[in-house]
């Protein structure tokens, strides 16, 4: 290794010595002098050496030695790549799954429908870049019905979705979108007009009806068909179960945050009735 550093150190100065006067000329003279000073530089750093470009000295010809250690370097960097994207996903993955878990905790503490509609939407709005969320409960099938064939628009537009078990993830046709997500050209000072391009739609099985969380966001490339639903189909797990523990009998159609209450002003209170003193009947 040392002989190896010895070799380029010489290398570099005798092109110094043999007239090199170009920008790194003085570069090159100072590493061949350091490499001098320290010839087991490449013993304490064997990293450096693996990178360095070294021209066997038959010349031109190239040693089957020296093109397995090409092809070798050349998959080494390969594979760094990969494990480059690999911890960086990871990374994502674990980021995601403690907000999911968090979110899965203040489900477990809510203790009404309202609540988990509110639960739902705070978070997933701020922890997980989203623009809309909807919480919808389809309109169980009458007896007479059993196929879902009724006049509820909700019902019809997801009839396929409702024996669905994994969440389904891409762009919605117009129908849905407006159903789900209202109409976007409607902006109030709560809510303003945002065009949902793309959704990530969880199926909700509970107490023998249906539902759907919707997630939507403006960007078309937020939630592609491609993207896993591991965790989002846990989530839809978990808000089931919740659910079966809350009456859903007269739950509304769309569970949404409630508007605050109006502020009532007390009525005033009249004045108390002075009582007249009683007068003095003569004898």
């Amino acid at each position: 290794m040392s002989k190896t550093g010895a070799k380029g150190s010489a290398t570099a100065s005798d092109a110094v010595a043999a007239g090199d006067e170009g920008p790194d000329a003085g570069l090159a003279a100072t590493v061949a002098a350091y490499l001098r000073a320290h010839p087991d530089f490449f013993d304490q750093h064997a990293d450096v050496l693996s990178q360095l470009h070294l021209v066997h000295s038959s010349g031109a010809a190239v040693s089957l030695i020296q093109r397995q250690v090409t092809v070798l370097r050349t998959q080494l960097e390969t594979e760094r790549g990969r494990l480059s994207q690999l911890i960086a996903r990871a990374r994502e993955y674990e980021s995601f799954s403690a907000r999911v878990h968090a979110l899965v905790l203040q489900v477990i503490a809510a203790t009404t429908l309202e609540q988990v509609g509110v639960v739902l939407a705070e978070a997933l709005m701020s922890e997980f870049s989203a623009q809309a969320v909807t919480l919808k409960l389809f309109a169980p099938a009458p007896a007479a019905d059993p196929a879902g064939d009724g006049t509820d628009p909700v019902t019809l537009a997801f009839r396929d979705f409702m024996e669905r078990k994994h969440a389904l993830c891409g762009p919605l046709d117009e129908a849905k979108n407006r159903i789900l997500f209202g109409d976007p050209t409607v902006a109030s000072a709560d809510a303003p007009a945002v065009a949902i391009q793309c959704a990530v739609l969880v199926p909700i099985h509970a107490n023998g009806r249906s539902g759907v969380l919707a997630i939507g966001a403006a960007d078309p490339d937020r939630f592609r068909p491609d993207m896993r639903t591991d965790l989002l189909d846990r989530l839809g797990e978990i808000v089931s179960q919740k659910l079966l523990m809350l009456p859903l009998e007269a739950a509304p159609a769309t569970v949404e945050p409630a508007p605050p209450a109006p502020q009532i002003e007390p009525e005033p209170t009249p004045p108390p009735k002075r009582k007249r003193a009683k007068r003095a009947v003569p004898e």
